[in-house]
């Protein structure tokens, strides 16, 4: 029997500003409890809220990126229902007019499995909507009781609501990263998704090929592209299991344990009508005037798919490179910076990020933003190379120099002695000497042995220190040979 997985996704995007929604509290990260719960985030009485203009920027900035309608009015509601973190039993929110309409995401798909092609598919947006965080449920180190933190309660997301577009883990993780990649590309986030900037829920459901839509379960509060692969897949398999052993699918809303790899339900799942959603009274309708689009819209960077195409139309990058430097809004800075410095090698560029910038970033557990070297520290590096200054072993050395040591490339070179001998005369000596001290090996070369070639490179090479042009010693080498 064939079945086909449904997936659709409810991503909560905390906004990257310094106050709540609704209040001047901080929004700062890792405060002692409950230091940042200001009477207005607990609408205690007499209080009333007052909408965070930079939030909403946020939000259209967001709309203008994936080519949504941004609603010229728009509405907050209170969503009614009480948890210990909710307070005051409601969560001001957005429901019938949200600031952000229909759009859409591009996203490359590679096969979880790593077999197969990567592929490209469009997953529709539905909405994107304003509203206030909740408070936190602090469960350890209490002796058996809950502790509550109310730091976060009014701090400002974006929930952004996908059709249920997607139809496997793969398409659903890789709609989660571009989204994040997205959302830190414009700035409206930082995306951390272990300090919960960045949380996911998953709604999954499957049917047989051709039938209408399944009975759908949510995971909630996935905050690791691993944990929500690992949760879809038990999903899936555990309601085709069920429905195969003559089960129902009920709707629920569902947790993932990634000790143990499984879901379970923790509550059956609330429909709108369940919230009793009413207007805020104390909030005015929102109005955006297309002058304020406009605005927003002018501090838009380019796009991260803009962007990858540009590298592979203007830069003649492969597809894959393209979308591995536009990855980050910093990795891509940093490639063309460095690029500016030599900017006919593109290539060469963009594989020295790729490879020794990258792979130092990894050993040394750092992003891209922590990167001891600047990108004009190492364009001018790419400069030595190009201008035969360095050689490759002799660039990768003061690479690694500078990024344990700092300093410029000359300087480095200077004192490690690492300028290459780019002197014909001094090089054709060497080879002179190498062929006078090794006659048999000569004899044996010029009687067909080409592979012996590399031998005499290698001596020259160590003769001279690494310092050699490699070049200038292939191209004299053979010339000298073959006498």
């Amino acid at each position: 029997m064939q079945w086909e997985i449904v997936i659709g996704l409810e991503v909560h995007t905390q906004l990257s500003t310094s106050s709540k929604i609704f209040s001047g509290a901080s929004t700062a990260f890792g405060a002692e409890p409950n230091t940042q719960a200001d009477a207005v985030s607990l609408a205690l009485p007499g209080v009333l809220p007052v909408l965070n203009r930079g939030a909403v920027e946020r939000a259209i900035k967001f709309g203008l990126a994936v080519g949504a309608h941004i609603a010229p009015r728009s509405v907050f509601a209170r969503k009614n229902y009480f948890y210990p973190d909710l307070p005051k039993g409601y969560q001001i929110s957005q429901f019938d007019l949200p600031v952000v309409g229909q759009g859409a995401l591009a996203i490359q798909v590679e096969p979880l499995s790593g077999t197969g092609q990567s592929y490209e598919k469009v997953v529709r947006i539905t909405r994107a909507h304003l509203e206030e965080d909740a408070g936190k449920s602090l469960h350890e180190d209490f002796h058996g009781m809950t502790g509550i933190d109310l730091n976060r309660a009014g701090t400002p997301l974006l929930e952004i609501v996908s059709e249920p577009d997607m139809r496997s883990a793969a398409e659903a993780v890789a709609y989660a990263k571009a989204l994040h990649t997205l959302v830190r590309w414009i700035g409206i986030s930082d995306g951390n998704m272990q300090e919960g900037s960045f949380r996911c829920d998953v709604n999954v459901s499957v049917r047989k090929l051709g039938e209408p839509l399944g009975t759908r379960r949510e995971i909630k509060n996935l905050n690791s592209f691993k944990f929500m692969q690992q949760a879809i897949d038990y999903e899936v398999q555990w309601q085709i299991g069920t429905i195969e052993n003559g089960g129902k699918i009920q709707q629920a809303t569902i947790l993932f344990n990634p000790d143990t790899g499984e879901t379970r339900a923790m509550r059956s799942k609330e429909d709108a009508h369940d919230y009793r959603y009413f207007p805020d009274p104390d909030l005015l309708p929102l109005d955006i005037s297309n002058d304020w689009i406009e605005q927003v819209r002018t501090t838009l960077p380019e796009l991260p798919q803009t962007k990858q195409t540009r590298y592979v139309n203007e830069f003649g990058l492969s597809a894959y490179d393209a979308s591995i430097l536009a990855a980050s809004r910093a990795m891509a800075d940093f490639f063309e910076t460095a690029l500016a410095a030599v900017p006919n090698e593109t290539k060469m560029c963009a594989n020295w990020i790729m490879g020794e910038v990258s792979a130092q970033l990894n050993r040394d557990g750092l992003d891209m933003t922590q990167c001891p070297i600047s990108a004009q520290q190492l364009g001018g590096i790419l400069q030595r190379i190009v201008g035969n200054t360095l050689s490759n072993s002799g660039a990768k050395e003061v690479f690694r120099t500078m990024w344990a040591e700092g300093g410029e490339a000359d300087a480095i070179i200077e004192a490690k002695g690492l300028k290459q001998v780019s002197d014909t005369g001094a090089i054709e000596a060497l080879v002179d000497e190498i062929i006078a001290a090794n006659a048999d090996k000569v004899a044996e070369y010029r009687s067909g042995k080409d592979k012996l070639f590399g031998f005499f490179v290698g001596l020259a090479m160590k003769a001279s220190k690494g310092k050699a042009n490699p070049a200038q010693l292939n191209d004299i080498l053979k010339r000298k040979l073959g006498q």
